[in-house]
């Protein structure tokens, strides 16, 4: 399972979005993405997407994996505004598909989970400071990430893609005025989630979005007025994360990386992810 790639680009060929005459009208070239995220990059021209690296075993004296065990609970960040990977009930507990995942690892550990929001930002950042254990928020695994953080292998993967607004009229890539990535100009919120809220809203200064296909479609099943334009423009490949700046965590890292190929073979995460996105984004695009 380690030997795995991690990452498959559609051809950019199939990306390219040509200029027409007439169609939709004429919008705002402004497109909406979270900060942080792997569409802020794709849409800077700054996305490095990359593989996993080896996990070797570890002994686990002195190890976060100990230190996990003795306490009792797995402490789990995510951001809570990412329905349907992860997302709060009206009485404030945590549901979705990473938390359904984190959970998992969590039992399969031997303790128990505990999760917390942390905004994605401070996520990604890094020097976590022994607040939180691990990361189960969906992050796809990057070249400037893997400086800062440890990954385990992919646990599903998402497809990015690119949704409009119902005003907008655009329902096809080629109904846009001008080429994306280079032709588009990013605005972020906080999570990609908030700029299909904003339009849900009616705030009208931006009408496109790139997300994960399944927030897109979650979106719209619940009746948000945006539209799933073409096909995906990236696969994101979605890992565990461990903060390199804390406490050595070799062990904890090993573990949790078994325990994600166990959940791969067993078919857990392949029933977790056809309940949750009524299809199975477990198997890697690349067949690898």
């Amino acid at each position: 399972m380690n030997k795995w790639r991690r990452f498959v680009v559609v051809p950019i060929a199939t990306l390219v979005l040509a200029a027409c005459q007439g169609g939709a009208a004429e919008i705002s070239n402004l497109v909406c993405v979270g900060e942080a995220t792997t569409y802020l990059d794709w849409l800077n021209g700054d996305f490095e997407p990359d593989e996993q690296g080896e996990i070797a075993e570890a002994a686990e004296a002195g190890d976060l994996l100990e230190t996990v065990r003795e306490r009792g609970t797995l402490l789990i960040s995510t951001d809570a505004n990412y329905e349907p990977q992860s997302f709060l009930e009206p009485d404030g507990s945590f549901v979705g598909f990473d938390i359904d995942v984190g959970t998992e690892i969590a039992e399969r550990l031997g303790v128990e989970a505990e999760f917390m929001h942390v905004d994605w930002d401070a996520i990604t950042a890094g020097s976590w400071s022994g607040r939180w254990d691990i990361s189960v928020g969906s992050m796809t695994i990057t070249t400037p990430r893997k400086e800062i953080l440890s990954f385990s292998q992919p646990y599903y993967f998402a497809p990015a893609y690119l949704a409009a607004s119902e005003r907008s009229g655009v329902d096809a890539l080629d109904d846009l005025e001008f080429e994306l990535p280079d032709g588009g100009e990013a605005t972020t919120l906080a999570t990609d989630a908030n700029c299909v809220e904003a339009i849900e809203a009616g705030r009208t200064e931006f009408d496109l979005v790139i997300t994960s296909g399944t927030v897109i479609d979650g979106a719209i099943e619940a009746d948000s007025p945006i539209v799933k334009i073409g096909e995906p423009i990236f696969t994101e490949n979605l890992a565990v994360a461990l903060d390199k700046s804390g406490e050595p965590h070799g062990a904890l890292l090993y573990e949790i990386d078994r325990i994600i190929g166990e959940m791969h073979e067993d078919g857990t995460l392949t029933e977790l992810s056809e309940e949750w996105f009524g299809e199975d984004l477990t198997q890697d695009p690349s067949g690898s």
